[in-house]
């Protein structure tokens, strides 16, 4: 079996998805099948060889359907490709362009005689229920006229997709929107055509002496307005992805030979030395092997302070090298890179389908059918019942008004597009911000989420010590101290070494010439500094000396999590240091925000309890667990799930994979180039807990588009159908003109569209 994912050309409607995914799974060899409306691409499980494309194609296309194989994509993945030759795999790209144009094209004829004819319709209803209101100054017979041939060209220049639907349901017996709109413009069309041209075949069927050119126009003009504007505003929905695909270079400086030699991106191979001079694109994923710079990576990570970079950091394909020249070995290409990857994420998560989004499925793949057999009974109602009440003339216009706009205002179209829409934008928001979402599943879960475990170290924390304090006890300056302290330690490999190093960096403090090293393991370590033997390390190590110090006092440091380096030599300690782990700027914030969503925050971690207690009162965290292992880390999941809690887990997506595979929703604090975890259904790109704030807030945000959506989407039917069947006629005298139920219906479609795109402009 083979999964593919394919361009389907020749979709109008949702009901079209559901004609299509009705038919493929009829043949021997697929077996399964989800088609995407909003992005116009099924995605197939098929046995090539009992299904190869061709059948599958043969099976459709009559149907007016076509499965596109040269924009298909296999789903692992595709080696060595570049991000620009994978764009045209998932981009609708020129097809789609060349169609809004022809739609454009179309529309200096459709619009004007639209809005002239519409305007004309208008007068004459008013002119007959106004007395004060003024005929139409035309004579009926030149009007009649007129309205014929601007009706025939409409009909079959602008309406030939709509003939063409009628023919495949009367050969087929497949109906979509085109259906509904072709055989509800054409019975106006047809009928009013009899009138004019057989006034004595009219005559002898008692038909009413007007006609309905007038509808057929406005109907089919406003329905090819409203795809128009469907169809640009759909292509505004996926641009997220198409801007993902703007930031890969074109071409990278690659060093060969000893020489600097230009080549496209295509030709780049592992292991290459790549350099990049200041405001070029890094090309490739790749590690620094030469010189310093600050990369901009916030068109893929969301955050918008450049990183510093130095050897042996790692760079990602299409990020931007603002100051620096640098040179680096390219480690991934193609398909692998970072942004391929994220390319890749984001246009399966778009394609995917959300849970809620079924009740949409279903009523969309039986909406056509029902809505044909409701316009015709209520035909037959009018013309039997309604001619006792009203008389034939009146009755036969009341039917023929009310078939035609049932037919046209029940397109399903809005009910399509209300679910994937709004999940083409909020995945390719989160994109922008560095959050990835894995599938629209997952999207609609986090929405649900009420509990949230963290981890302290990375997440809370920033994960690497700092220097918090110096207790200077001698005569010597703390810059004097500092200089022989990062002496010692510059030797050392130990973490609470770096942050004394970074600390001494940031303040232009350098280090000393030094003799005699030895690292004590477990303890510290001890050199000879201008003839003087120095001893940088723990209590553990100063007592072992005979040297006496503040034991309360690094007891007190202690229990707020920090850990005491004390500098001495064999008579007595000169300085205190203290290092800490610290809490990061953001993390208080972000934890009330969380409150404020109504979600409870607890901290699993694996250190020890005082400094997990200290960390989680200086933020508001609600419960900690200190001491946990990954195992106890899914117990405790567990646990909360039993008790009916909905869970979110955050975490480094490795040890932490059990947890994360068992939560309702993994969230993986992604570093570097690595973003293939599996077991999370979201992955923050140098994440951290204000990314997880933004990342819920983005699932509430969607999911309360989407149901905005669909109550529109239903609304406009359950109002609109007993409207346009002239329910209320009897009763109130209202209804429901075919031309405003075009208008209705091209307006409901791009409503539900444009009110996704609101989503692009909220903040998270």
């Amino acid at each position: 079996m083979a999964t593919k994912i394919f361009d389907v050309k020749g979709m109008h409607c949702a009901s079209c998805a559901s004609i299509i995914e009705g038919r493929l799974l009829k043949i021997d060899g697929v077996q399964d099948i989800s088609v995407n409306f909003a992005t116009d691409k099924a995605k197939v499980d098929f046995d090539p060889e009992k299904a190869p494309l061709d059948v599958i194609n043969s099976e459709i296309e009559k149907l007016g359907y076509t499965l596109r194989e040269k924009t298909m994509q296999e789903m692992p993945g595709m080696e060595g490709m570049s991000a620009e030759e994978h764009a045209r795999h998932i981009l609708p790209g020129k097809d789609d362009d060349k169609e809004l144009a022809i739609q454009k094209g179309n529309m200096k004829f459709v619009l004007p005689a639209t809005i002239i004819v519409f305007i004309i319709m208008i007068w004459d209803i008013l002119s007959r229920a106004v007395s004060f209101i003024p005929k139409v100054p035309v004579p009926a017979y030149i009007l009649s006229a007129v309205m014929m041939v601007i009706s025939t060209i409409m009909m079959f220049w602008i309406g030939k997709p709509f003939l063409q639907g009628v023919v495949r349901f009367i050969r087929y017996r497949v109906a979509n929107m085109d259906t509904l709109i072709g055989i509800g413009t054409l019975t106006a069309y047809v009928y009013s055509v009899i009138v004019t041209l057989f006034p004595t075949v009219a005559t002898a069927l008692r038909l009413p002496d007007f006609t309905y050119f007038d509808v057929s126009i406005v109907v089919i003009g406003f329905v090819a307005f409203g795809k128009y504007l469907e169809l640009s505003s759909k292509k505004k929905t996926g641009d997220a992805i198409g801007k993902l695909i703007g930031l890969q270079a074109k071409t990278a400086h690659v060093l060969r030979d000893g020489k600097e030699t230009e080549v496209s991106i295509e030709e780049v191979i592992k292991g290459d030395v790549i350099i990049v001079k200041p405001g070029g694109k890094i090309p490739v994923d790749g590690v620094v092997v030469d010189g310093s710079s600050y990369i901009d990576e916030s068109m893929i990570t969301g955050e918008p302070i450049p990183v510093e970079k130095v050897i042996g950091d790692t760079v990602s394909a299409g990020t931007i090298n603002t100051s620096g020249s640098l040179r680096f070995k390219a480690t991934k290409i193609g398909a692998e890179t970072l942004l391929s990857n994220i390319i890749k994420m984001v246009e399966e998560a778009q394609g995917s389908k959300a849970p809620i989004q079924a009740l949409a499925d279903k009523i969309s793949g039986v909406f056509v059918p029902i809505v044909l057999v409701l316009s015709l009974l209520t035909l037959i109602i009018w013309l039997t019942v309604g001619v006792f009440y009203l008389g034939s003339s009146q009755a036969i216009s009341m039917a023929i008004m009310s078939f035609v706009g049932i037919l046209v205002i029940a397109c399903p179209c809005a009910l399509g597009l209300a679910t994937p829409t709004a999940i083409i934008v909020g995945v390719g928001k989160g994109a922008k911000e560095g959050i990835l979402i894995k599938d629209a599943a997952t999207l609609e879960k986090l929405y649900k989420i009420d509990t949230l475990i963290v981890d302290k170290t990375g997440t809370i924390t920033k994960g690497k010590p700092e220097l918090s304090s110096i207790t200077n006890l001698s005569e010597m300056s703390d810059e004097v101290l500092i200089s022989i302290l990062v002496s010692l330690e510059s030797v050392s490999e130990h973490p609470i070494a770096h942050s004394v190093i970074s600390y001494a960096k940031e303040k232009g403090i350098e280090k000393r010439p030094i003799g005699e090293f030895e690292a004590i393991k477990g303890k510290g370590v001890r050199a000879h500094i201008d003839n003087v033997e120095y001893f940088a390390g723990n209590t553990k190590l100063i007592s072992e000396l005979g040297v006496t110090f503040d034991k309360e006092a690094l007891d007190k440091g202690a229990s707020e999590g920090m850990t005491p380096v004390i500098l001495a030599t064999r008579e007595k300690a000169l300085a205190i240091v203290m290092v800490m782990d610290t809490v990061k700027p953001e993390a208080k914030e972000a934890v009330g925000r969380l409150h404020k969503l109504g979600i409870k925050v607890i901290m699993a971690t694996g250190d020890d309890e005082r400094t997990a207690r200290r960390v989680s009162l200086e933020v508001g965290i609600d419960e900690v667990f200190a001491g946990m292992t990954p195992e106890d880390k899914l117990i405790k999941i567990k646990e909360l799930q039993a008790e009916g809690k909905k869970v979110a887990m955050a975490g480094d997506g490795i040890n932490d994979s059990p947890a994360l595979a068992q939560a309702d929703v993994g969230i993986a604090m992604a570093t570097g180039t690595d973003v293939a975890i599996e077991s999370a259904g979201i992955t923050l790109l140098h994440g951290d807990i204000s990314k997880i704030v933004k990342a819920i807030r983005l699932s509430k945000l969607t999911m309360q588009g989407i149901k905005q959506n669909l109550f529109w989407a239903f609304a406009y039917n359950v109002i609109g159908i007993p409207l346009a069947a002239g329910l209320f006629y009897p009763i109130f005298g209202i209804s429901l003109n075919p031309a405003f139920a075009g208008l209705a219906m091209a307006f409901s479609s791009i409503s539900v569209v444009g009110n996704s795109l609101r989503l692009k402009t909220k903040k998270l």
